[in-house]
């Protein structure tokens, strides 16, 4: 007997990265597609602008969809940038975000992942989401991408850690591990 085809989803992100770090936590149990599609991001929580963002995306390719939005939480400026942070790190860079905390003795943040999945364009938004604590620190390290060199945890930051120890412990991997979880809850699909 062949085992089931796994579904396709369109992954709506024009972020190869990203793609990538989903792609490898996701394996081989869903099949992922690569779509770009352009909408007016709201302003918002974090939750409030995954769920607007897969509903537009759900609508524009007519089928499954899954979204992802990152947030950096500096808890000195109370969880400021937070959802907020592409914006911040186009203008500033890593060597300016970690001067936001200069004059902060708490350099404490907390990575956000939020994924939203949508079956199609009449169907309700389901969020995962993933956290890691860690602290703001001077740009370190060769690897990753974004925020990676100066968001520190355990002793490392992303960009000093392998790609495959990042995508074990990463707020990404986390909000995904959710949705592999509800993937075989909800489709019987397990991991191959």
């Amino acid at each position: 007997m062949a085992s089931p085809t796994p579904i396709t989803i369109n992954f709506i992100t024009g972020n190869k990265h990203k793609l990538r770090e989903t792609k490898a936590i996701l394996g081989n149990m869903v099949q992922i597609s690569n779509q770009r599609v352009n909408t007016t991001e709201i302003q918002g929580s974090l939750e409030e602008i995954a769920t607007d963002k897969c509903r537009k995306a759900a609508i524009a390719v007519n089928g499954p969809v899954l979204i992802e939005d990152s947030a950096l939480e500096f808890r000195a400026l109370k969880g400021f940038p937070g959802p907020y942070i592409r914006p911040f790190f186009s203008a500033l860079g890593n060597d300016g975000l970690h001067k936001l905390l200069t004059a902060y003795e708490d350099k404490a943040a907390r990575a956000v992942c939020t994924f939203a999945f949508s079956a199609g364009p009449r169907s309700e938004p389901i969020l995962f989401q993933g956290y890691t604590e860690g602290m703001i620190v001077p740009k370190r390290g060769q690897g990753g991408f974004a925020f990676d060199p100066i968001f520190e945890f355990e002793g490392k930051t992303y960009a000093e850690m392998t790609f495959d120890y990042k995508n074990t412990v990463s707020e990404r991997f986390k909000a995904l591990e959710k949705f592999k979880s509800w993937l075989q809850d909800s489709y019987g699909i397990a991991g191959l």
